[in-house]
């Protein structure tokens, strides 16, 4: 059973959705402000939340980029938005995934379960050692020189691909297959912003690195520094 906070203002939506989950063994809270959403979600701690984007008091995008400044709880953003900008939005400001409106509640207990394995990893996958950089995807904790990493859990998953590939050129179609789990196109912006933002948790630029190196126009390959 998963605890789960759904952030939904239209009652039309949240409350046959809270019941269909809840029949499906979920303990679900439920907040339909974005504000209201952010305090649940600090209170209560869940496993996973359930985002709508069209909040009355604030966008959802904006209560996503407050709640990755305090937790690294996986986000699943539930909207009407189906534009692909608003989905390279999502996915970058931290969302974990995203599925549009309108869906079954089978559909969204689906890419919970699933959002949820990708987060608890293979419970006897060992950590990855590269030079001084330390990934452990059971405890989904990453060092670098003794010192801990303060990823998103997007930001863990990329840096364990890669560290997993040490010395392998990584393109960005089996990123976004493997760590994001969408198809190849205009999106593979979203590798540049995660890797950026990945590069200054490491304390290199892409100018400067030292373990993530761009091979231009094939991909990106993780290495200890000589």
């Amino acid at each position: 059973m998963a605890r789960l906070l759904l952030i939904e203002d239209d009652p039309a939506i949240r409350t046959p959705l809270l019941r269909a989950l809840r029949e499906r063994g979920h303990a679900v809270a439920a907040a339909h402000t974005a504000m209201g959403g952010l305090q649940t979600a600090l209170d209560e701690r869940p496993d996973l939340v359930v985002l709508d984007l069209g909040l009355p008091d604030l966008d959802g995008l904006e209560l996503l980029r407050m709640l990755r400044g305090v937790s690294t709880v996986p986000v699943i953003i539930a909207t009407a938005r189906d534009d692909e900008r608003e989905i390279v939005r999502g996915l970058d400001a931290g969302a974990d995934d995203y599925v549009v409106k309108p869906f079954t509640a089978a559909q969204l207990d689906a890419r919970v379960r699933a959002v949820l394995r990708r987060g608890a990893g293979d419970p006897d996958e060992s950590a990855v050692v590269v030079g001084e950089l330390r990934v452990d995807p059971r405890s989904r904790e990453a060092s670098l020189g003794g010192t801990a990493l303060d990823l998103t859990p997007r930001e863990f998953d990329l840096l364990h691909h890669l560290a997993s590939r040490a010395g392998q050129v990584v393109s960005k179609r089996e990123l976004l297959t493997e760590v994001w789990q969408v198809p190849y196109g205009s999106t593979d912006k979203t590798v540049d912003v995660h890797l950026s933002w990945l590069r200054r948790k490491l304390g290199e630029t892409a100018q400067e690195p030292r373990y993530l190196h761009t091979v231009r126009g094939v991909g990106v390959r993780l290495t200890a520094p000589s």
